[in-house]
């Protein structure tokens, strides 16, 4: 099973919706928290480019935020990508 990263805030309901919906897949996610840690959030935008949060990574692929998670979710495709 692929590596879950989350880069998010404390505060953000959108992180925490993608970390639920995540382990309902039986997964555990390893946050990455930009507002605890402020040097992340440098790191987050080479990686992705973009400011905001969630950025959610299954190993080196980035899937983006909250809402592509949930669409990768609705179309089959998250579980076939947690599987590799």
């Amino acid at each position: 099973m692929s590596m879950i990263s989350m880069y998010g805030t404390t505060t953000c309901p959108y992180c925490e919706r993608a970390e639920a919906l995540l382990e309902r897949q039986g997964v555990q996610v390893n946050k990455i928290l930009i507002d605890q840690v402020p040097q992340e959030f440098n790191t987050m935008i080479e990686r992705t480019g973009l400011r905001t949060v969630p950025q959610i990574f299954i190993g080196d692929f980035h899937v983006g935020g909250f809402t592509d998670l949930y669409r990768l979710e609705q179309s089959g495709d998250l579980a076939r990508l947690l599987a590799k």
